[in-house]
């Protein structure tokens, strides 16, 4: 009887282990057409019920005015290209109350999401590259600089310099009162007390949008084609690399109703949806 009871325990711990190392993974549901001009970041709007791709349609760093926000179904299909125009170089975005916020270079534009028309710029003093964009449920603004190596914050139209002392921080993640930074091939995690910890490290240098699947577990994607999966003990797992064909993996979007990611593709001009398992 012990023998038994012995094997069936082994069996068991055998059988969580691996269910505990079990792989995640993404398979390719859909592709947009190629018409969207360097998309930067994708949006998931669940009450739109669409995406909103951030193209920049230039150089990432020029005040050029040919950027704009576009429109896609959740199906991959254009509704709008051309939904807002006269943008510089967008980036990050988030929705607060009817409103569409963009990382814009060195100002963040406010949009109205019923008009589609620019409400007002929220200039940031000093900044160079604005380039992910969060908001939290107290309806704080945060805004990465990753030239100037700095988090902004913005609170009742008020800017402020949240964060300093970062290597090159982009993609952003507004967690309850904690805010993740991407940080040059880490994860960090930024308490309200400004005390920061790494959760992740290891990853390519160009870590650039963070999205949460369940709390303590993560999607990073890079810039340069791959997308990681962060388990809550801190080790990671590689979903995706595209690097080899020269697709880039920008400033990702995702459902998590239906578990759906959505890859900004940059020089590809187009927007990918994988399922994630």
């Amino acid at each position: 009887m012990k023998t038994k009871r012995f094997l069936l325990a082994t069996l068991l711990s055998s059988f969580t282990a691996l269910s505990t190392q079990a792989q995640h993974s993404l398979t390719r549901l859909w592709s947009s057409e190629a018409s969207l001009p360097v998309p930067e970041s994708v949006l998931y709007s669940a009450s739109g019920k669409a995406l909103y791709v951030a193209q920049i349609d230039g150089k990432a760093g020029e005040k050029d005015g040919k950027g704009g926000i576009a429109k896609v179904g959740l199906d991959g299909k254009i509704i709008a290209q051309d939904w807002v125009t006269g943008l510089n170089a967008p980036k990050g975005m988030g929705i607060k109350g009817g409103k569409l916020f963009v990382a814009d270079l060195t100002e963040v534009v406010e949009i109205d999401i019923k008009s589609g028309k620019i409400d007002k710029k929220h200039e940031i003093e000093g900044a160079k590259f604005l380039n992910d964009l969060t908001i939290d449920s107290k309806g704080t603004i945060y805004v990465s600089d990753s030239d100037t190596k700095k988090v902004h914050a913005i609170r009742d139209g008020k800017v402020s310099t949240y964060f300093e002392e970062l290597t090159r921080p982009n993609g952003l993640l507004a967690v309850g009162s904690d805010l993740l930074i991407a940080d040059s091939g880490s994860l960090k995690k930024l308490t309200p007390s400004k005390q920061i910890t790494v959760l992740a490290e290891g990853m390519d240098k160009s870590t650039d949008g963070i999205e949460q699947v369940k709390p303590g577990e993560y999607i990073v994607s890079c810039w340069a084609g791959i997308i990681y999966y962060v388990k809550s003990d801190g080790t990671t797992e590689k979903l995706l690399d595209t690097s080899a064909d020269k697709t880039n993996s920008a400033d990702i979007g995702y459902d998590p109703a239906k578990k759906i990611v959505y890859v900004p593709t940059f020089m590809k001009n187009n927007v990918v949806a994988y399922q994630l398992k």
